[in-house]
């Protein structure tokens, strides 16, 4: 059936509210939607929450309607156990409510959407009980096997790794199955879309589209020489890690050429472990922060010592669109094109040479300016939200 591509009426549904922005997910979904709503289609937006949240005017700038279920942590944990024993990942059930399906099932009675975006895997449950599934979009935006494979590999929390080990082959095969059943599911980089194919044997159920991200308007004249910035989400397991791996093996020896080093953390929801290296004075660690851009920009160089991930890291693009020059991981670069070691950042496979590289540009205005430019100008071409977004309601065709 062909829906008109100039309106149409589409529900959003989310495992968090996705404001404020203070994560690359919530970026992702929000954007999304900026740029549908542009396009001139009426959006309603179901999601969960934990906290009380004071709705804001702005909130209906972009979602024309707006509901909300308080999600209970007990439930989740009952439903999580559940899951497992139903050989759904944990994920499904610990975002598992009757209350949130019963919201959905009155939007679908009420108001007829034409179209439904599930973001991420775990809300896919509530499509496939009522019988959506050839109208979903499914935002799976990163390969979770690929992820959750690499995390063998990743320091922190002992409970985490753990929960991603049991996690990994649940998620293995729901992704099959979510890839054989949905039609429509967006990805944000090439290498999970054949990572993908492979797994599952199939491939015409994927879209790229990429990860965007907003430029600040010029490069700032000022930044602090010392300063050295980590930016993520600091729930998740690959930042952690990637974190205390740059604390431990690659601080020091910067430190040793460069004492007056600042570390800064920057990313909401620290955990207890990363919470305790901050000192106040050589480490510091933000939390949530109102102007994620302001705090970056401040910095001389951003660095992304990443060993577990997948898809596209917005941390590299933001810190390129705030004028910081980038140190990062080839694992990393292979999912952004545009990357050039040397070009318009440092690509480094080991501690070495990641802790020359930020010796180099703490060091060099010439170095640091040229990276800062070139990088700018990469993201500022190439990594617009709407130019990466182009087109993405005919994937509702």
């Amino acid at each position: 059936m062909f829906y008109n591509a100039y309106f149409m009426k589409l529900c959003l549904l989310t495992p968090r509210f996705p404001f404020p922005e203070n994560g690359g997910d919530v970026l992702r979904i929000n954007n999304i939607a900026r740029y549908l709503k542009s396009k001139n289609h009426e959006l309603i937006l179901i999601s969960f929450y934990e906290k009380e949240i004071k709705i804001e005017k702005k909130y209906f700038e972009l979602y024309d309607t707006i509901y909300m279920v308080k999600r209970n942590k007990i439930v989740s944990a009952i439903m999580s156990f559940c899951a497992v024993l139903t050989g759904k990942p944990i994920q499904c059930g610990y975002y598992f409510s009757l209350n949130f399906l019963k919201q959905l099932r009155r939007t679908i009675k009420q108001e007829s959407p034409d179209r439904y975006i599930s973001h991420l895997l775990r809300m896919i449950p509530y499509l496939e009980r009522t019988n959506q599934t050839d109208k979903t979009i499914v935002e799976m935006t990163d390969a979770l096997s690929k992820t959750y494979g690499l995390s063998s590999k990743a320091k922190g929390s002992f409970i985490k790794r753990l929960i991603y080990k049991l996690e990994l082959h649940l998620i293995k095969r729901y992704e099959r199955h979510v890839i054989k059943k949905f039609p429509k599911i967006a990805l944000v980089s090439e290498s999970d879309i054949e990572y993908l194919s492979n797994q599952c044997g199939k491939s015409n159920s994927l879209y790229l589209y990429t990860n965007g991200v907003d430029c600040l308007t010029q490069i700032p004249e000022t930044y602090r020489v010392n300063q050295i910035c980590f930016v993520g989400n600091m729930r998740t397991l690959q930042n952690q890690d990637a974190v205390i791996h740059f604390i431990n093996d690659i601080l020091p020896k910067i430190k040793n050429k460069l004492p007056q080093v600042v570390f800064k953390i920057i990313g909401a929801e620290p955990s207890e472990t990363i919470k305790k290296f901050h000192d106040g004075t050589n480490i510091i660690v933000t939390g949530f922060v109102d102007d994620i851009r302001k705090e970056i920009s401040e910095c001389c160089v951003a660095v992304a010592p990443v060993r577990v991930a997948a898809g596209i890291q917005n941390k590299v693009l933001m810190a390129m669109g705030c004028g910081v020059p980038v140190v990062l991981t080839p694992l990393i670069s292979s999912a952004i094109k545009e990357l050039e070691d040397g070009e318009n950042c440092f690509i480094v496979d080991n501690d070495t040479d990641f802790t020359q590289k930020c010796i180099d540009i703490i060091s060099n205005t010439t170095i640091r300016q040229k990276l800062s430019e070139s990088g700018y100008k990469t993201v500022k071409d190439n990594y617009s939200w709407n130019k990466k977004l182009e087109d993405y309601e005919q994937i509702f065709s």
